[in-house]
């Protein structure tokens, strides 16, 4: 199944304390038990103004969807195409 990047601009994300990242990851996980399996959150990283979320899906239309329900913005849906880390560089 697709792997996806999510970028969430949301200004002061790196400010938000632990309570506030709690809830929302709740939000989040409420809704994506409603929407059943075929829609996996993987994980997120947040930095000063955006949150980057790692989201397994059969479609960007279902990444979208859980956005809206969420009211979470998702501003640039990106699909993984490939993965690279220091091994790759072995022969």
């Amino acid at each position: 199944m697709p792997k996806y990047i999510i970028e969430r601009e949301l200004p002061g994300a790196g400010r938000l304390s632990r309570d506030e990242l709690r809830a929302m990851s709740q939000k989040s996980v409420g809704i994506l038990q409603d929407m059943g399996p075929r829609i996996q959150w993987v994980q997120s990283y947040v930095t000063d103004d955006k949150i980057y979320c790692v989201y397994i899906a059969p479609s960007v239309e279902l990444i979208k969807e859980h956005a809206r329900c969420g009211g979470f913005p998702a501003n640039r849906i990106s699909q993984v195409r490939a993965l690279t880390d220091p091994t790759t560089a072995e022969a």
